[in-house]
């Protein structure tokens, strides 16, 4: 079974978290200033968003984009029991500030996940196994024991398996190395990107359209307005629901089995 699956966000499940811990400033991203801990003013008492089937149009594009990797259902009804911040406020300020470092942990999961997944990294099994339990483990801990951990410290234990996962992946396909470049705005329309390490690169509105993407390591890359019309992201390693819904592509864009195609690409 690829855990993944109970990394999927699920909103019912939710107190509208995101919809009230996150801050966020009038932007392309957003049209109006919101505070952290000040309920969005689209959000309703059932906790559902009023305005879910038309966000980009509203101009919540960063809404539209975001997704917590199921941290918000493991905050409101592992962390917190099922009670929510209306029903406790007195919960509310530690709910809150439980969610950013969830979302973290759940992230790292998706990709430990991942790498399970693959049978190039099979070598590396024991340890990702152990630190995916870790992890996991984590996630079950009190709210104020999220407050107090140290998650660079647990990332940097984290990264190396990534690494690691990522070279034995693309030792049969190695492609050009982009780890962190500034790509934005770049033609890579058709570009033969296939086993590339693209790990944080910045590919904002960069063309791809056409793109071989076939096993790149696409972890931490910004891919805000990138086109992936047509492009094959098969397999790509460690792509994310957030990356693809910031994307732009189209019916012929091809991405991995475990994530969505965003609604808002042509069809």
């Amino acid at each position: 079974m690829d855990r993944r699956l109970e990394l999927v966000a699920d909103c019912s499940s939710c107190f509208g978290l995101c919809c009230v811990a996150l801050a966020f400033e009038k932007s392309a991203d957003f049209p109006i200033d919101k505070r952290a801990g000040d309920p969005c003013l689209n959000l309703q008492q059932d906790f559902g968003c009023g305005i879910h089937d038309r966000l980009r149009e509203e101009g919540f594009r960063g809404s539209a984009v975001y997704d917590c990797f199921g941290a918000g259902q493991q905050v409101a009804q592992v962390t917190f029991g099922g009670v929510s911040w209306r029903d406790a406020p007195e919960t509310s300020a530690s709910m809150f500030a439980a969610l950013p470092v969830m979302r973290q942990l759940h992230e790292m999961l998706w990709y430990l996940a991942e790498a399970l997944t693959m049978p190039a990294a099979e070598p590396l099994t024991p340890e990702l196994e152990q630190v995916y339990a870790t992890t996991q483990a984590l996630t079950r801990t009190a709210a104020d024991a999220l407050a107090a951990l140290d998650l660079p410290a647990h990332r940097a234990k984290v990264s190396p398996l990534l690494q690691r996962t990522s070279e034995l992946v693309r030792a049969a396909h190695r492609g050009p190395e982009h780890r962190g470049a500034d790509l934005i705005g770049a033609d890579l329309a058709q570009a033969d990107l296939r086993g590339a390490n693209l790990r944080g690169a910045l590919l904002i509105a960069a063309d791809l359209r056409g793109a071989d993407l076939r096993e790149a390591d696409l972890i931490g890359a910004d891919l805000r307005d990138a086109d992936v019309s047509g492009a094959d992201l098969t397999g790509s390693l460690f792509l994310t629901q957030v990356q693809v819904n910031a994307a732009r592509g189209d019916a012929r864009t091809k991405i991995p089995a475990a994530l969505v195609r965003p609604a808002h690409w042509a069809g």
